[in-house]
């Protein structure tokens, strides 16, 4: 399984792959839309998927995909 994490550290949004950060300081919208992308790609490889996403007053909303 690979995650996929955008979430807002120190003021910036910031993308995560596995908890390793792959892109910081870019808006929450260009932040799940990089997510959506990678999470698509690795789909299409056959990984299982976990997406995190955060919002505006620190909820997370989890959706898993590719799971048998």
């Amino acid at each position: 399984m690979v995650q996929y994490a955008v979430t807002q550290k120190d003021g910036a949004w910031t993308v995560f792959r596995d908890g390793q950060p792959i892109e910081r300081d870019i808006s929450r919208s260009a932040g799940i839309e990089l997510a959506k992308t990678l999470a698509f790609e690795a789909e299409e490889r056959g990984e299982t998927v976990e997406l995190l996403i955060q919002g505006y007053t620190g909820e997370l909303t989890r959706k898993v995909t590719g799971a048998d």
